[in-house]
């Protein structure tokens, strides 16, 4: 695979790397890609699990919900 990026692009991912104490850009681009990949799969199991949920019924209120979410917006 390959990847093309401005020089800007470039200058910019390295000093992003050396900030992290990466090895290379590659590195830093690897580990991004792979984190990438585990946040898709994440979020593909959670909606999953949430349409299972729809399914055999298990809703949350409105109210409920909004409170959840506020619990999770909260620093």
């Amino acid at each position: 695979m390959e990847v093309y990026l401005t020089q800007e692009q470039e200058s910019q991912l390295g000093q992003i790397a050396r900030h992290e104490g990466r090895a290379d850009v590659g590195e830093l681009l690897t580990d991004a890609a792979l984190t990438l990949l585990a946040e898709d799969a994440r979020f593909c199991a959670a909606v999953l699990e949430g349409k299972a949920c729809a399914e055999r019924g298990e809703f949350l209120e409105e109210e409920a919900m909004d409170a959840h979410f506020e619990r999770m917006l909260r620093p």
